[in-house]
């Protein structure tokens, strides 16, 4: 399994016949995470009218929540919403707060400019892809770290290394792969190795 995420937040900012949408765009591990980054974005900005928002929870997406705060229904949270499922994107929120500038968008005008808001700081996001690995790991010397680290990488996958007097090293695989990495170790130490096969992680 994987999931794309964001690595830090991102906030960016659009003007539409002089309404003003800032977007506040946010990792969130869980949903009290999510409604805080909303409660901020209501502390920073008394005064706007409007701070609407969406947020999207689970490796596979399936905690879903939007709110049009005050703007008519559908014309806000939903379009948000639309742009961070759009982009696959989970243990994510999103805030749009919006100074109206004077003048009506309509319900038409109001969905782009809320999705429009939000493109833009995913635009400015870092995304990652976040996968299930498996860490098997042993303490080897360095020449041997240096050819594990090299035929790991030439099947794919990452490592980890914490360097001392010998070298601890975990080579992150998928769940179907564990044997192979196994198997790699004794074949690259002549067996001297003795790998532990760890709990599944998201890397």
């Amino acid at each position: 399994m994987s999931y794309r995420t964001i690595v830090s937040p991102v906030e960016a900012e659009i003007e539409i016949k002089r309404s003003r949408f800032l977007t506040r765009l946010s990792p969130a591990a869980d949903e009290a995470e999510a409604r805080a980054v909303i409660a901020e974005a209501r502390a920073e900005h008394p005064k706007a009218r409007h701070h609407c928002s969406a947020f999207v929870l689970d490796t596979d997406s399936r905690t879903q929540r939007f709110s049009d705060d005050g703007e008519p229904a559908g014309t806000a949270g939903a379009p948000i919403l639309d742009v961070v499922t759009g982009h696959d994107l989970t243990f994510v929120v999103a805030v749009v707060t919006r100074y109206f500038g004077g003048t009506l968008l309509g319900a038409g005008g109001l969905v782009r400019a809320y999705g429009q808001a939000t493109s833009a700081a995913v635009d400015e996001a870092r995304i990652i892809t976040r996968r299930e690995r498996v860490p098997v790991s042993a303490h080897v010397d360095y020449a041997q770290a240096n050819a594990l680290e090299r035929a790991a990488g030439n099947r794919g996958w990452t490592t980890r290394a914490d360097y001392g007097g010998e070298v601890g090293l975990d080579v992150l695989v998928p769940l179907a792969e564990v044997t192979d990495a196994v198997a790699m170790y004794a074949d690259l130490t002549a067996g001297r190795a003795a790998p532990e096969v760890g709990e599944v992680e998201w890397v």
